[in-house]
């Protein structure tokens, strides 16, 4: 399930991507498959091993094109191990929502980006989000999990703090909003209830057939109740630069 729009985020061979806290690495499996030379950055190292040995898997499958290199690594958001300008692209797709000081993150994403560069930041969108923290206590008090809530007004005030210029933005997954109060609604480990467990059986099936359909509701849908927002970035040239 993608959340990033390729087509705004233009990603290839010769261009360096960071997928920052890639979690299971849907992000950056797509950048690989693309000819980018990807690193996969998270600290939950279970995770890092899946992406490793998909990553493997790709390679051995012809999946990814001959020259485009895959890593993971391990590391800190607050801290990233890598020099200023590192990357030509970077990806933060449903991190800064779980960091408390997400304002030190973004600037570290600010930092390894070259300048010229391009970042794609996703967090839940304010509707669907404050639906699931009305609903469900636990779905944003358990470890680990969504410490606030943003308005695009907020993340995008935040990041042009940073020294971003703000690009293009959209909705993203807006049958995944159900899904979510659904399970806010009978409990957020309780995967077995009837309605919980047809409606994922439906997201499955759109995922593998992508019928015109829903991908259609979708599109329709995104604006008023997509789960996620997704802001595009540009590093600028200078402080004064132009941006995207």
């Amino acid at each position: 399930m993608i959340t990033v729009d390729f087509t705004l985020f233009p990603v290839g061979p010769g261009r360096r991507v960071l997928d920052l806290g890639c979690g299971g690495g849907r992000h950056a499996f797509e950048a690989y498959r693309r000819g980018a030379d990807v690193v996969a950055f998270d600290q939950n190292e279970n995770d890092l091993a899946d992406v490793a040995a998909m990553f493997a898997a790709m390679r051995a499958e012809g999946e990814a094109p001959s020259g485009a290199e895959a890593d993971t690594v391990k590391g800190d958001a607050l801290d990233l191990p890598f020099d200023d300008g590192s990357f030509d692209r970077v990806i933060a797709a449903e991190i800064f929502e779980h960091l408390p000081n997400d304002t030190a993150a973004m600037a570290e994403l600010y930092r390894v980006l070259r300048p010229g560069g391009i970042a794609a930041v996703t967090v839940p969108s304010w509707l669907p989000e404050r639906l699931c923290w009305a609903l469900s206590e636990e779905y944003h008090t358990v470890e680990g999990g969504h410490v606030r809530i943003y308005t695009r007004a907020e993340l995008e005030a935040k990041l042009k703090a940073t020294g971003f210029h703000i690009g293009p933005h959209h909705h993203a997954h807006a049958l995944h909003a159900p899904y979510w109060w659904l399970k806010c609604a009978v409990g957020t480990d309780n995967d077995t209830h009837p309605a919980v467990a047809a409606y994922h059986r439906m997201l499955v099936w759109d995922i593998l057939k992508a019928p015109r359909l829903t991908r259609t509701a979708e599109r329709v849908l995104n604006p008023l109740i997509g789960k996620s927002v997704v802001v595009y970035l540009r590093k600028p040239l200078d402080r004064a630069g132009d941006g995207v």
